[in-house]
């Protein structure tokens, strides 16, 4: 099983917080593994983080800035990490309009300071470093965005995200070059970077994305405000792309200590890990599906003179499936329903109770 690979190993997660770091540590906890989280608090209320009660059970469970490269070398140092997982951004592209600096902050500075921390590393360790599939720059065409696709973006997260990449492929070629992780003379540190499409799922209670926006809206019987009815997205549970940065994790560092260097250079690249193409799908589509499994209404709310957000997005995985064995489980419609599932058990007050034990039912669903 994919998961014993973790049993009892040191995970440090940035962003563990977040609503994908929740997700990720749950699904470690029942793997046994031992985990370091560092992260700025919570950043909504209710927090996914805070439901599961993460702060309790974790091994460690820090509040702290990437924006501290001090910070982030003794947390890393301490923790002495046999997998790393840097999952902590500004990740939403309205707020990217409202704080520019703060988003080239901490998407790639904070990136620059994980990567500076592992530098000082001496024992094996695989580290995946997640992204977005908004860094590729985006022309809005039918084909889907292959990982050796020019970068780019026209908004300050997508063209941070590009930056941040462009930084993991220099550190990786200057200090972790994979011909050289098993000869000695390089720190140990096999590193790649995972590129996921939309993703949806139970917990995320961000303001301005459409499945939380949803949601909100449905549990207090009103009707859904929709901006962008007509724009495309790879819409995917949460669960397919943390299965990806797992099996990247997993296999990375089983390279490492087998000193494949031929392995290691297939793996210490960048990996886009979406859905199937049936499930890229529109907002509307989205919407509509939503209030199947959930009655309600919605309406059209597009603003010609919002801020520009990308219409047309699509990802090709073909190469996490040939390199990796990796392809997504779930159906669009099985996302959806899942996922409302979730938000319809925790919006009843009689079963608030049951919300975790309903995450790691998923998890438990998905793993099978």
């Amino acid at each position: 099983m994919l998961t014993d690979v973790f049993a009892h190993q040191r995970i440090f997660i940035t962003g563990h917080t977040g609503f994908k770091g929740a997700w990720l540590c749950e699904w470690l906890l029942q793997a046994g593994a031992d985990i370091w989280g560092y992260s700025l608090p919570a950043p909504t209320e209710p927090a996914l983080f805070e439901q599961l009660d993460l702060g309790r059970r974790i091994r460690h469970h820090q509040i702290g800035d990437v924006r501290d490269l001090a910070a982030v070398r003794t947390a890393v140092e301490t923790c002495q990490p046999d997998f790393v997982f840097h999952l902590a951004a500004q990740s939403l592209v309205r707020v990217s309009y409202e704080q520019p600096v703060e988003t080239y902050a901490t998407n790639v500075l904070g990136t620059v300071h994980v990567l500076e921390a592992l530098r000082r590393l001496k024992k094996p360790c695989a580290a995946v470093m997640v992204t977005t599939d908004k860094c590729y720059e985006n022309f809005e065409r039918n084909e889907g965005y292959r990982e050796e696709d020019p970068l780019g973006g026209h908004d300050p997260y997508s063209s941070s995200k590009a930056a941040a990449e462009i930084a993991i492929a220099s550190y990786r070629r200057s200090f972790f070059p994979p011909a050289r992780l098993i000869t000695g003379d390089v720190p140990p540190v096999a590193v790649a970077s995972a590129r996921a499409g939309n993703v949806i799922g139970g917990g995320d209670w961000a303001q301005d994305r459409i499945v939380p926006d949803c949601m909100r809206a449905l549990a207090r019987d009103q009707a859904i405000r929709v901006r962008n009815p007509r724009s495309t997205r790879p819409w995917q549970h949460v669960l397919e792309p943390l299965s990806g940065y797992l099996s990247l994790a997993a296999q990375m560092r089983s390279a490492l200590l087998d000193r494949s260097s031929s392995r290691l250079a297939e793996l210490c690249t960048a990996f886009n890990f979406g859905p199937a193409r049936d499930s890229n799908r529109t907002v509307r589509e989205v919407v509509e599906e939503i209030v199947r499994n959930w009655p309600g209404d919605w309406e059209d709310h597009s603003d010609p003179k919002a801020v520009h957000e990308a219409a047309l997005l699509h990802l090709v995985t073909d190469k996490a499936q040939r390199v990796l064995g990796w392809q997504p489980r779930w159906a669009f419609a099985e996302t959806v329903q899942r996922t409302v599932q979730w938000y319809r058990t925790a919006a009843d007050p009689g079963r608030l109770a049951a919300t975790a034990d309903f995450t790691r039912r998923q998890i438990a669903d998905y793993s099978a």
